[in-house]
């Protein structure tokens, strides 16, 4: 599965059913670029398991709001459309794994 861009418009419909990673990010944030192939490489291993997406903060503020999203790079798993985890900042592949692992 290829990495997903979400939008206001389609969140919940994207988040609503299975693991859903989603990261929180902006073209102009440093980490967000670090962590994105981070990100390939987790669906390029996990992508069977968890799908993952990305919502740009700037042109989706509605969302990143009502999430409370106040640094980038957010990530947060979704399960069934219901946050079950939540990670802030740049992380290695290993520890955000470890995270999905949870609750697959």
């Amino acid at each position: 599965m290829a990495i997903s861009h979400v939008t206001d418009q389609n969140f919940t419909a994207e988040t609503g059913s299975g693991l859903v990673l989603v990261d929180f990010w902006a073209p102009w944030c440093g980490p967000c670029k670090m962590i994105a192939p981070v990100l390939e490489e987790l669906d390029a291993e996990m992508g069977d398991k968890v799908k993952i997406a990305k919502l740009d903060v700037d042109d989706n503020p509605q969302t990143a709001s009502n999430f409370g999203v106040m640094s980038i790079p957010t990530l947060m798993v979704f399960k069934n459309g219901e946050v079950v985890d939540k990670v802030v900042g740049f992380q290695p592949k290993e520890a955000l794994a470890s995270v999905l692992e949870k609750h697959i």
